[in-house]
């Protein structure tokens, strides 16, 4: 099975990069967003054969209760806000028929994953930081929720080509007006390279 493991920035998959290498493991970097992600996963894609993408990332949970640094499975992605405003109330990419905005995880054929917690997720252009959007987030969206800037784009791109596709994020943030001081990255990142490393040993 060929596996290409998919991060925003090369911080994120750094402590797993010489595993990566002594495993002949390929990885890409697309670079921060919906547009970047879906452009360099593409042309990714054109030039080489792959049969399970592995998206991996940091990201921010809307339940405070959530432990900083834990790993969640998305299972389902949404691109959030695609549709139009009207008068107030808003009107989704499929109430206009023009799309969908929601998509979701396609899982290997006879592979068994490692037992671990789900999430659904929001991939956004702008991450929340105000409250009265994250007041919205609160009364629109069951928790567990953790928001991300490039989720929903690999999925896109998975569903497009057709290819497996499994996506997981260790928690760096809760989504709370910006405070820095609260971000836990280093151990966001140290676990999730703890949890790739054991996932591609436990897939291989």
């Amino acid at each position: 099975m060929s596996i290409l493991v998919v991060a925003a920035t090369i911080e994120e998959i750094k402590p797993s990069l010489s595993f990566l290498k002594e495993k002949q493991i390929p990885y890409l970097i697309t670079g921060v967003g919906m547009v970047a992600t879906t452009y360099a996963l593409a042309t990714h894609l054109q030039r080489h054969k792959v049969d399970l993408l592995l998206h991996v990332g940091i990201g921010g949970a809307l339940d405070s209760s959530t432990p900083l640094g834990e790993v969640y499975q998305i299972y389902i992605d949404e691109i959030f806000g695609l549709g139009a405003e009207d008068n107030g109330a808003f009107l989704s990419i499929e109430e206009l028929g023009f799309g969908k905005r929601m998509y979701t995880e396609k899982l290997p054929i006879n592979i068994q994953l490692p037992d671990i917690k789900k999430a659904q997720g929001i991939t956004v252009n702008s991450v929340h930081g105000t409250k009265a959007s994250i007041l919205q987030l609160h009364q629109q969206y069951q928790k567990p929720l953790i928001e991300s800037m490039e989720g929903a784009a690999t999925f896109f791109v998975a569903e497009q080509e057709n290819i497996c596709c499994l996506q997981f994020r260790s928690i760096s943030n809760y989504i709370e007006p910006r405070n820095r001081n609260a971000w836990e990255i280093e151990l966001a990142i140290k676990n999730l390279n703890d949890f790739l490393r054991d996932l591609l040993r436990f897939i291989n």
